[in-house]
């Protein structure tokens, strides 16, 4: 007797069968660690460029438009932040998943 007999001639068994998968299936399926927003790490490079005595409009005129304006022609550059203080400029560049962290730092030192 093969499977597709046993269930012809057996239909609340059968019933009974899906029916304990179907339960399984769900209770299972509410059970899983699902994220709906995983943690996810991209490549990021962060430049600092100081100017003794210069004020933050001048660091962010002279020296941050001057660096974000080479940085946004590196390819795959996601995001770029900048901050501009009394002395120093801080620029946060954020790379595409797929991107080395190392290729990307030779394209920011280049």
């Amino acid at each position: 007797m093969n499977i597709c007999e046993m269930c012809i001639r057996r239909p609340v068994m059968t019933t009974l069968v899906m029916l304990g998968m179907v339960l399984f299936g769900l209770v299972s399926y509410r059970s899983l660690p699902v994220s709906e927003l995983p943690n996810v790490d991209y490549p990021t490079v962060e430049v600092t460029a100081n100017m003794a005595g210069a004020t933050a409009e001048t660091m962010a005129a002279a020296v941050a438009t001057t660096l974000e304006n080479q940085f946004s022609r590196i390819a795959g550059v996601r995001n770029m932040t900048s901050i501009s203080a009394s002395g120093s400029s801080r620029i946060t560049l954020e790379f595409e998943l797929g991107r080395s962290i190392d290729a990307a730092a030779l394209d920011v030192q280049s």
